[in-house]
């Protein structure tokens, strides 16, 4: 069985390498927009399921599983994408120390006939962290390319988050665990 993977995301990327399966990665433009309507935590699995369905049927060959994803941090009922520049990085940042967020990840897995998507979320409780400490992360770290403005397995990581409930993986942008799962049911 091969995998191709529709990320960019260097995490991902990793991640289902070691998976030991022969991979593929592979780009597609998807409009990423949701509406106002779409509930917070359904955000990542629509986005999923539209890169599945962006990617034409004749680039998914036999014995071949395409895997899309998306990983949204929701703060109350707002969902918090990737900062645009290091102010909106730094209050990202600022909404979420002292409290508990979700991470959505959204996964679609899809071959010649068949179509498995899911949700999996993770609580992530961040530690007080003071403005310098911030500032810090995000200048060293330059987080633009995160959802919610930082990535669990770097400093900020460590220092500041005192505990997860679910999935460090699914922090990081891809539940293993249920993502290896899946591709068994498929394979």
């Amino acid at each position: 069985m091969k995998l191709l993977l529709a990320s960019q995301s260097p995490r991902r990327r990793q991640l289902l390498g070691q998976l030991g399966y022969p991979i593929e990665f592979i780009s597609l433009n998807v409009d990423e927009h949701v509406t106002t309507d779409t509930p917070a935590a359904c955000t990542a699995e629509v986005l999923a399921r539209r890169k599945a369905e962006a990617c034409p049927k004749e680039m998914i060959g036999e014995n071949t599983i395409l895997v899309t994803a998306d990983t949204v941090v929701v703060l109350g009922n707002k969902v918090l994408g990737k900062p645009a520049d290091h102010n909106q990085a730094m209050e990202m940042l600022q909404s979420l120390v002292g409290k508990c967020h979700q991470v959505y990840t959204g996964v679609c897995l899809r071959t010649t006939d068949k179509t498995i998507s899911f949700t999996e979320k993770t609580d992530v409780y961040f530690r007080q962290l003071d403005n310098d400490e911030l500032a810090y992360y995000v200048d060293k770290y330059q987080p633009y390319d995160k959802a919610g403005a930082y990535g669990i397995q770097e400093w900020i990581g460590m220092v500041g988050i005192s505990r997860i409930e679910g999935c460090y993986y699914n922090v990081m942008g891809l539940p293993m665990a249920r993502v290896y799962e899946a591709i068994r049911q498929l394979c």
